[in-house]
């Protein structure tokens, strides 16, 4: 699994959590994980777009 959807993963468990115990910077923190989750696994899909591309 890849780094950026490993913390996605972590990041929605901490906004659930925040969210069932009412920890509102939990739940922010588990956002701000996910979203920089989901901008490490664009990233890591266009380096390896370009390391396939510059292989041929």
């Amino acid at each position: 699994m890849h780094k950026g959807k490993t913390k996605q993963i972590k990041g929605k468990v901490k906004e659930t959590l925040g969210k069932t115990m009412g920890h509102r910077s939990l739940q922010r923190e588990g956002r701000s994980d996910q979203l920089l989750g989901r901008a490490q696994e664009m990233a890591e899909k266009a380096a390896d777009h370009i390391r396939k591309r510059t292989r041929h």
